[in-house]
């Protein structure tokens, strides 16, 4: 099947019901999608398929439908994503293992509600678990990132 990840396509021979996720990490070697339940409950595993925020885990590699963007397609290195510079600026991440998840759900809340409430913020980003409870911090970044996508 075909598949394009981040801008690059790509021929991948898996079984038609193998997640996601595991096509990600296993056959295209992209470990920033993590595993975290396997039941779509903690957004470990969240990319964007079609510009929309999908868990990895539970969705089958044949229902692909549209671009797959993983945080590494959401921005560079040398031109960070407005989450991503956000994130660092308020210094969201402790162990680390949920925020690429956690980027990604902000990013396409963004991308939905440019001037998110506090409500917003708090529904959309709820399914995203985060076991060091950086919450305040999540919700300050992304009313940063909003700021600044507004300002640019």
């Amino acid at each position: 099947m075909k598949l394009t990840v981040n801008g690059t396509n790509h021929d991948v021979d898996v079984a038609d019901d193998m997640p996601l996720l595991w096509v990600l990490r296993d056959t295209l070697g992209i470990t920033s999608v993590k595993y975290g339940c396997g039941v779509a409950q903690c957004g470990a595993c969240t990319v964007h398929v079609g510009g929309v925020a999908m868990r990895s885990c539970q969705l089958a590699a044949a229902d692909v439908e549209g671009p797959v963007t993983t945080i590494e397609g959401l921005g560079t290195p040398e031109s960070l994503h407005a989450v991503q510079a956000a994130w660092i600026d308020h210094q969201v991440a402790q162990c680390g293992y949920c925020q690429s998840g956690q980027i990604m759900q902000a990013a396409a809340l963004l991308d939905a509600v440019p001037d998110p409430s506090d409500a917003d913020i708090d529904a959309e980003m709820s399914g995203n678990l985060c076991r060091c409870g950086t919450y305040p911090r999540i919700r300050a970044a992304v009313k940063t990132a909003a700021q600044n996508l507004r300002d640019t």
